[in-house]
């Protein structure tokens, strides 16, 4: 199948000794084109981990992490963040927006921070795909909530992310808010809904969308969900419902 991340034995340790703890044990996973995938588990049981580490923003003590098809281990941190720049994009609860800026200016402003200028016209079409094509000439303090966390969702997409990786993404908005934020991303999943590849064409970049939550409401929209505890996947859900993935979560509080 083809993926667009795939985890081969991955672990993860930090310190050394008697005080080393494995935040991951030897945890293989794949994440296919297209696909929309929450991972959930207790506190402590390696999903923010596991995120940073697939996201090519933490590398593990051993195993293997592959983006987009490329082989990360053997890459140097200049060849990692080129890749990380190149095939994927990050969500973060805080919307790190800089005021002074307007939408459009944010969208923009990586890729200009690294070199490079956005391909004509990607920047107000990523706005367009969450809906903020009018709001480009506005500054976050004249956005509402959820509107800021929308730019942000754009300023990832601009540059075409093969697989966009969300930590806790709704976790600063309010219910309803949180609700249109999270139609955004069912609706950039898979090959209907991925990023364009150019203006004026009909050419699109699937689009894989990778989220942490702790919330089964919001996991319900994605196509799985994957459970953690102690560092490794103890359990799947596809097309999972919230009563579904609460009753899981539920059982693993009971047994871990």
């Amino acid at each position: 199948m083809d993926d667009a991340v795939r985890l081969e034995s991955l672990t993860k340790t930090y310190g050394s000794g008697d005080s080393a703890v494995s935040a991951l044990r030897e945890t293989s996973l794949s994440f296919p084109r297209g696909s929309f995938t929450a991972i959930m588990g207790p506190s402590g049981s390696g999903k923010s981990t596991l995120l940073q580490c697939a996201a090519g923003l933490d590398r593990p003590t051993s195993g293997r992490v592959f983006i987009d098809g490329q082989d990360t281990s053997g890459l140097n941190e200049t060849r990692l963040t080129e890749l990380r720049r190149a095939s994927t994009g990050f969500i973060f609860q805080s919307f790190n927006l800089l005021p002074s800026l307007t939408a459009e200016q944010n969208v923009a402003l990586p890729m200009r921070l690294a070199g490079r200028r956005p391909p004509r016209g990607a920047v107000r079409q990523a706005l367009a795909q969450v809906g903020l094509e009018k709001k480009a000439g506005s500054r976050p303090s004249q956005l509402s909530g959820g509107q800021q966390q929308r730019v942000a969702i754009a300023r990832a997409l601009v540059a075409r992310p093969a697989v966009l990786f969300a930590d806790e993404p709704t976790g600063a908005l309010d219910l309803s808010t949180g609700r249109e934020l999270l139609v955004t991303l069912r609706a950039l999943a898979g090959p209907d809904g991925g990023t364009p590849s150019g203006p004026g064409t009909d050419g699109r970049v699937t689009t894989t969308i990778v989220m942490v939550t702790h919330d089964p409401n919001v996991a319900a929209y994605a196509d799985r969900v994957l459970f953690l505890a102690d560092g490794g996947l103890v359990g799947e859900l596809l097309q999972p419902t919230a009563e579904a993935v609460a009753a899981r979560m539920t059982h693993l509080a009971v047994t871990s």
